[in-house]
């Protein structure tokens, strides 16, 4: 038991002390720049993040991973997402009508409508 712990204690402080660089190690200091965004700003910028979806993107991911509900996210449907996900899309049925709702166009962005249509 003794043998057990003395060779766990060595492993433990031989990892310890190899961590460390055992030459000096000067890091350069990064030019940042402080950049102040006004509340439209931010709103315009995501609109326009919202208003760039792709039904096309949309159809390839409910197609491959409808199951796991990441053409929600895609979409701006989160809680909805994380619902397929857990759910692994209701079985299914839930992606198969999504599925049939992305192709007619019914299943639109959250924040607007697609910039790219089929």
């Amino acid at each position: 038991m003794k043998i057990k712990l003395f060779f766990i204690l060595l492993f433990t402080i031989g990892s310890l002390s190899m961590s460390y660089a055992s030459f000096p190690v000067t890091r350069a200091a990064a030019d940042t720049e402080v950049v102040e965004n006004t509340q439209e700003e931010v709103v315009s910028l995501a609109f326009d993040a919202a208003s760039g979806k792709s039904q096309v993107i949309a159809l390839v991911l409910v197609a491959l991973l409808g199951g796991l509900g990441i053409h929600r996210f895609y979409l701006g449907y989160t809680w909805q997402g994380i619902v397929q996900l857990l759910t692994a899309g209701g079985c299914g049925v839930w992606a198969i009508i999504d599925l049939v709702r992305i192709i007619t166009g019914d299943l639109q962005p959250k924040n607007g409508s697609y910039s790219k249509t089929l």
